[in-house]
């Protein structure tokens, strides 16, 4: 009892402001209004503010809600905002215009009552570390600049890793990873479908000239840390900028939770993570100091061109026209009188097999790139069960035109429709063994 009185004695009494009550913002940028909410202290001068800029995919204000009620406790006037969905999805996003929508929310905290203009930056998580240095580095009103779980490398380069890493932790080997971390990568950027596929994070932070604090788990499975934190000191070291802090929280991961290996989140930010940022934005900003890179179990690696035979639109055209024979010699044996020629057994088996081969790729590619790579399920010989299924149904295919081909020499060859089905197989096989169906 007398602890607790004691305890609360003591919160009554802290030096440390409460937050004043919300005030909504509204700003506009190209043309969409976005709302948002400063998060201020209670009474006292003009206090610094931060502008948090979000990570990828879809966000509210909501989703930096307890960083920013820290934040004004310490101080500091925190505008969160909802993140733009016009201009911004899966297929869609261009991070100057993100850029922008930061530099108009820094505007529109800058205009606050209580808030001094001059000491408003800009804080960016994941997405964010790519977006809050280009806003930084697009206009002087932002003073300084904090990072969480940047990356130094571009976004295909970075998801590449985050796949291999994800999927090697849970057990699958060989093929699968190539495909998922590498084939599909390149694939996916040379086709145009992943934005800012090739960003490159070092020519911005190359021009940023404010103070920059960034901070990492040492745990961080999406963003390579230790690369990372390597480039932003080469990086700003080599562009003259002294005043940077480069901090590796331990038994932290990508947003700075607690975590035990990296892969799970745990309640509660890493210790000590909060009281450095406030401490940071209010005080001087000193340095040059970076802590050690991380240990990385696997180092990221730039993604190779692709060569003329992976162009998108060929892999496309080769995967339609082996689905369109395969799919052939059943639909025409709806419309046959006559008794099978017979063929009939090993052709129907290989048309079963391409079908299945060729739409469960498709279906199961699109599950893996969509977010089921991050989590495998369970894996039997380092495949998971529906990529083991997908491979023994290539190797069907293959053992299947084999024995098609055999048939195909011998006197009565079943027509075009075989012939349909045999050039499905010729396509099917290489296009098999790019995507890894035919490869251990």
């Amino acid at each position: 009892m007398i602890a607790a009185l004691l305890a609360a004695v003591v919160a009554v009494s802290s030096p440390l402001p409460a937050a004043a009550p919300d005030g909504e913002v509204s700003f506009t940028s190209h043309g969409v209004t976005l709302r948002g909410t400063v998060v201020a202290p209670a009474g006292g001068g003009p206090a610094p503010g931060i502008v948090m800029v979000h990570g990828s995919g879809e966000h509210d204000r909501e989703d930096y809600r307890a960083e920013a009620e820290s934040f004004a406790k310490a101080g500091i006037a925190t505008l969160i905002y909802d993140k733009r969905t016009e201009g911004y999805s899966l297929f869609e996003r261009d991070y100057s215009v993100l850029a922008e929508d930061a530099l108009a929310a820094v505007q529109a905290l800058r205009s606050r009552p209580g808030v001094d203009p001059a000491r408003v930056g800009v804080w960016g998580l994941s997405e964010g570390g790519w977006v809050a240095p280009l806003a930084a580095s697009k206009s002087k009103d932002v003073a300084f600049v904090v990072t969480v779980g940047a990356n130094g490398v571009s976004p295909d380069r970075q998801q590449s890793w985050a796949f291999e890493t994800y999927l090697r932790r849970g057990g699958v080997t060989g093929s699968m990873v190539d495909m998922v971390s590498s084939t599909n990568m390149r694939t996916l950027a040379g086709a145009g479908v992943f934005p800012e596929a090739g960003y490159d994070p070092v020519p911005v932070l190359e021009k940023v000239r404010q103070p920059v604090l960034g901070l990492w788990g040492e745990l961080d499975r999406l963003t390579p840390p230790g690369e990372a934190v390597r480039i932003f000191r080469e990086t700003l070291d080599r562009a003259g900028n002294r005043q940077y802090t480069l901090k590796v929280f331990p038994q932290a991961q990508h947003g700075l939770r607690r975590t035990t290996d990296g892969f799970d989140k745990l309640d509660g930010f890493a210790p000590g993570y909060l009281d450095l940022v406030a401490n940071w934005v209010t005080g001087a900003k000193e340095g040059p100091s970076a802590d050690p890179p991380p240990v990385q179990a696997s180092q990221s690696a730039a993604l190779a061109p692709l060569a003329w035979y992976e162009a998108p639109w060929l892999q496309i055209g080769v995967w339609a026209l082996a689905l369109l024979a395969f799919a052939a010699y059943p639909v025409t044996a709806l419309f046959r009188r006559r008794k099978e020629v017979p063929l009939a057994g090993p052709a129907r088996w290989l048309a079963s097999a391409g079908l299945l081969g060729t739409v469960g790729f498709l279906v199961y590619y699109v599950v893996l790139t969509t977010g089921a790579a991050m989590a495998p399920g369970p894996v039997l010989l380092g495949r998971t069960l529906p990529w083991l299924a997908l491979q023994l149904i290539a190797v069907g295919v293959a053992a299947g035109a084999v024995t098609a081909v055999s048939w195909w020499r011998r006197k009565e060859r079943g027509g075009v429709r075989v012939g349909l089905l045999l050039a499905g197989a010729v396509l099917f096989v290489p296009w098999a063994v790019h995507w890894g169906l035919l490869v251990p």
